[in-house]
């Protein structure tokens, strides 16, 4: 039973604001007050700077790498692992210690399936580049990654715990992306890099 402490440390660490933290250390805005109010790096590169926007994008993606990689040190168990990358996840999107502002949880979710299974990390990865350079558009990049997710793991991943899990994260994602979408569909979403 104690392998059920993994999920609770991953959503721990997770909460733990990459965005929030840099910003604060470089002199930035709080990412929760600027811009898209979003804290993760699209909109750190959009008001701060491109050294700020790639140590916020380092720090979400290990959140989900780092607890996962220990869960896998001590289990197999698909549902702990599952578990785990959920946890981190939800920690970045309701972040215990910044109260419950989080972000969308892009970079933590593909961080995450980077450890559980490198090969849905990089589809998810080529994804998300291959839409952000033809549309540059994050969120439209973002939204095709989760869409696309599911049937990545169905793949390559099968099994009710990890198919389970990215239902659950790409559910969260698009509902996360609402407001882009509807920017998107009215021609108002930002374009990478946009300030």
């Amino acid at each position: 039973m104690w392998l059920y402490f993994f999920p609770v440390l991953a959503y721990l660490l997770g909460s733990i604001s990459s965005a929030v933290l840099i910003a604060r250390a470089m002199g930035l805005a709080d990412p929760r007050e600027v811009g898209s109010k979003n804290p993760g790096a699209t909109n750190i590169l959009r008001y701060g700077s491109k050294t700020a926007a790639v140590l916020t994008l380092a720090g979400d993606l290990l959140k989900g790498v780092i607890p996962v990689l220990i869960a896998r040190m001590f289990t197999d168990d698909a549902v702990i692992i599952a578990l785990t990358g959920v946890g981190a996840f939800m920690g970045h999107v309701l972040p215990v210690f910044f109260n419950f502002r989080g972000g969308k949880g892009v970079a933590t979710s593909l961080g995450a399936w980077l450890a559980i299974n490198p090969a849905v990390g990089l589809l998810l990865l080529v994804t998300w580049l291959a839409m952000a350079f033809l549309f540059r558009y994050s969120s439209l990049a973002a939204l095709t990654a989760a869409v696309t997710a599911p049937l990545y793991v169905a793949w390559l991943s099968p099994g009710l715990p990890y198919l389970g899990a990215m239902l659950l994260m790409s559910g969260i994602l698009i509902f996360r992306h609402r407001s882009n979408i509807r920017n998107l569909v009215t021609g108002a979403e930002n374009k990478i890099g946009a300030k």
